[in-house]
């Protein structure tokens, strides 16, 4: 692939969890979260990309989100299940992609705030229309996602380096 290969970057949050008496990482959905990930899987077939990779953090709720958002999708992508995106930093997710080969031109994280908001704010040097307000405003709900495009190798990605092409919120 060439240094100008136009790539996309889909993060999606987890679906709304709860509470019970269980470890942060072993949270499950709530009542709503089972409703708004397969809405939020539609969200992401009505893109129409074509997703290479999908990078999902171990917490049990954005699991459970995967399961139920994937099914709404043309085709299922390669599935990774990577511990990091687990209370990832924005610098840890940004090494993340930085290590993502560049075979993968479509990826897709499924993870948790405030890392996916931070990210998207990160990499998003420009937006279409009005959805970097959008996002700002909403902060990032659960089941939200963004998708940011840039040009270039993932070792290339740093901050500002895309465009918000799009964000979507269940109860925008």
């Amino acid at each position: 692939m060439s240094a100008d290969t136009p790539r996309r970057i889909v993060l999606l949050r987890h679906a709304k969890a709860d509470w019970p008496q269980v470890s942060d990482h072993e949270r499950p959905l709530a009542d709503r979260g089972r409703m708004d990930a397969p809405a939020a899987g539609r969200k992401l077939a009505d893109t129409g990309i074509p997703f290479d990779l999908a990078l999902c953090s171990t917490a049990t709720r954005t699991r459970e989100t995967w399961k139920l958002a994937v099914h709404e999708l043309p085709e299922r992508p390669r599935t990774v299940y990577e511990e990091r995106l687990y209370e990832a930093s924005l610098g840890d997710l940004l090494a993340l992609l930085n290590e993502t080969p560049d075979e993968v031109t479509e990826l897709l994280l499924i993870g948790h705030n405030p890392g996916m908001h931070a990210l998207a704010d990160a990499l998003s040097g420009k937006a279409e229309g009005d959805t970097l307000q959008r996002m700002n405003r909403g902060g990032f709900p659960t089941a939200a996602f963004a998708v940011v495009g840039f040009s270039g190798s993932w070792k290339s990605v740093e901050h500002g380096v895309g465009t918000l092409l799009d964000y979507w919120a269940p109860h925008d």
